[in-house]
C-alpha cells in the first residue's frame, strides 16, 4: 500500500488532549471529533488539513490518557498517516485498531518540513520526500498489521474474517 500526502509538522510530546481536547469527549461521532482535531496544538488545523494529508511529529506522539478518540479524530479529519520519532504505546495500538497507519522514522521527521509532499510505501517501509527526493526508512508493517490497516481497523478486519 502507498500513501501520498502533504505534511503538517508538530513537536514532541503531543498528548491525546492536544489531539482531541477532553471537552469534546462527550461525543464519539468521528465527524464531530474531526472538527476539533489538533485544535489545542494548532487552532487552524481542522480548517487547513486536507484529505490524505500526513502528520509529522517529534517524539512521544499520542502520550497522555488512553482514548481511542485521538486516532479516530485524526483519521476522520482526513489524515492518511502519522510519521513520528516515537509513539506512546497505547496510542500505537489504538491507531492500528481503528486503521490509522503510523510510522516511526526519526530521520524522516528531522528532514521533512511542513508542506512537503511525501510518499510512504507500507510494504517496503520507506518514506520518500517528493520535494527533495530523499528516502528514509521505517519499519515495514508485518502482514497482519498491514491487513488491519487495509481493512480499516480491527473491527472491520474481524467482520471480514467472520464472513469468509
Amino acid at each position: 500500500m502507498k500513501i501520498r500526502g502533504k505534511t503538517w509538522k508538530f513537536g514532541a510530546d503531543i498528548d491525546t488532549d492536544a489531539i482531541i481536547p477532553a471537552r469534546y469527549l462527550n461525543t464519539s461521532d468521528p465527524a464531530e471529533l474531526a472538527r476539533h482535531c489538533m485544535e489545542d496544538a494548532d487552532p487552524q488545523f481542522p480548517d487547513k488539513v486536507g484529505e490524505g494529508d500526513i502528520i509529522v511529529a517529534d517524539k512521544n506522539f499520542g502520550c497522555g490518557s488512553s482514548r481511542e478518540h485521538a486516532p479516530i479524530a485524526i483519521k476522520a479529519a482526513g489524515v492518511s498517516a502519522v510519521v513520528a520519532k516515537s509513539f506512546a504505546r497505547i496510542f500505537y495500538r489504538n491507531a492500528f485498531n481503528i486503521g490509522l497507519p503510523i510510522f516511526e522514522s526519526p530521520d524522516a521527521v528531522d528532514a521533512i518540513n511542513e508542506g512537503d509532499e511525501v510518499l510512504i510505501d507500507t510494504e517496503k517501509g520507506t518514506i520518500t520526500n517528493l520535494k527533495t527526493g530523499e528516502q528514509y526508512t521505517s519499519t515495514a508493517f508485518p502482514p497482519f498489521m498491514l491487513e488491519l490497516i487495509e481493512a480499516g481497523g480491527l473491527i472491520n478486519y474481524v467482520n471480514r474474517r467472520v464472513q469468509d
